[in-house]
C-alpha cells in the first residue's frame, strides 16, 4: 500500500491522517509530499480553523522509512541524500507553519521523525499507553529535522537531554507531566478528545487563525530557530548515517 496523507473536513475542523500500512506510518518521501499538499489545502480553505493530525490504524508515526534512511546512509552528504532528507524535514516545517491551530492526536507511539511531527503541532493529545520517544539514539544515529530545538522549545533543555541524548521513553501521563503533551486519555478516547478540543475554535475559523498568528508572534522565536536547527543537525546526522551504513539498517529492529 502506498503511503499517504489524507484530508477530511467537518464543521471547520480538518483531519490529516498519515498512513503507511505495515510500517506503523513511517514517513517516506511520498508521505512527506502529500503532507505538504494537505497543509496547503487546509491553509487555502478559510472555513477551516483547526487541523488535527493523526496516524491511521491506532499508531501515530514510527519515524522515517527505514529503506530511505538506509539509502541515505550510502552517501549521506550527496546532493540526492540531502534533498531526500530535507523533503522529510520540509513536511514537519510545513505542519508547524499551518495558519490554523493544530492538534496532534497520538496513539501507539511517536518515535524519531514521528516525534518531530507531533512536536510540530500546537497541542498534543496522547494515549495513556503511548510511547513518546526520541528514538534516534536507540538507532545509533544523530537526530535531524531540528529535533533538539523542538524538544527544547516544548519542554526545556533537561527534557530534551533526557529524551534526545539519553534515550528516555515516556508514556502519556509522564508526557503531560513534562509538558510534552496537553492531556492524556485512554487509547480509544484520543481522537474524540482531540475533536472535542477543536470543536469551538473550528466554528470561528477567522478568529482562530488571527488568534494563532498573534499567539505565535507573542511567544517569540526560540534561541535557535527551527530552520537553523535543521541545518545545524544535518552535518552530524550525515556523519552518523554514514557510520551506520546500509547493513546497520538491515539488522535494526523497528520500535514496537
Amino acid at each position: 500500500m502506498t503511503s499517504s496523507a489524507r484530508v477530511s473536513v467537518d464543521d471547520g475542523v480538518a483531519e490529516i491522517v498519515v498512513s503507511n500500512q505495515g510500517a506503523k506510518n513511517a514517513i517516506d518521501a511520498n508521505m512527506a509530499r502529500e503532507l505538504i499538499v494537505a497543509c496547503d489545502r487546509v491553509d487555502a480553505d478559510p472555513t477551516i480553523g483547526v487541523a488535527i493530525i493523526r496516524g491511521a490504524d491506532g499508531f501515530f508515526c514510527s519515524g522515517g522509512a527505514r529503506d530511505e534512511l538506509a539509502s541515505a546512509s550510502v552517501s549521506p552528504v550527496s546532493d540526492a541524500s540531502i534533498a531526500a532528507l530535507q523533503g522529510i524535514y520540509d513536511a514537519f516545517l510545513r505542519v508547524g507553519r499551518l495558519k490554523v491551530a493544530t492538534i496532534a492526536a497520538i496513539r501507539g507511539g511517536a518515535v524519531g521523525a514521528g516525534a518531530n511531527l507531533a512536536l510540530a503541532a500546537d497541542v498534543r493529545v496522547v494515549a495513556d499507553d503511548v510511547r513518546f520517544m526520541s528514538g534516534f539514539v536507540n538507532l545509533g544515529v544523530h537526530p535531524g529535522g531540528g529535533h533538539y530545538a523542538l524538544l527544547n522549545r516544548t519542554a526545556g533543555s533537561q527534557i530534551a537531554t533526557a529524551l534526545g541524548v539519553l534515550g528516555e521513553t515516556v508514556d502519556g501521563p509522564r508526557a503531560v507531566e513534562l509538558g510534552l503533551a496537553y492531556v492524556s486519555v485512554p487509547d480509544d478516547e484520543v481522537e474524540d478528545r482531540a475533536r472535542s478540543l477543536a470543536r469551538l475554535a473550528g466554528r470561528d475559523p477567522a478568529l482562530t487563525r488571527a488568534s494563532v498568528a498573534i499567539l505565535r508572534t507573542e511567544a517569540g522565536p526560540p534561541a535557535v530557530s527551527w530552520d537553523s536547527a535543521v541545518a545545524m543537525e544535518r552535518g552530524v546526522q550525515a556523519w552518523s548515517l554514514q557510520r551506520k551504513g546500509v547493513d546497520g539498517w538491515a539488522t535494526q529492529k523497528r520500535v514496537r
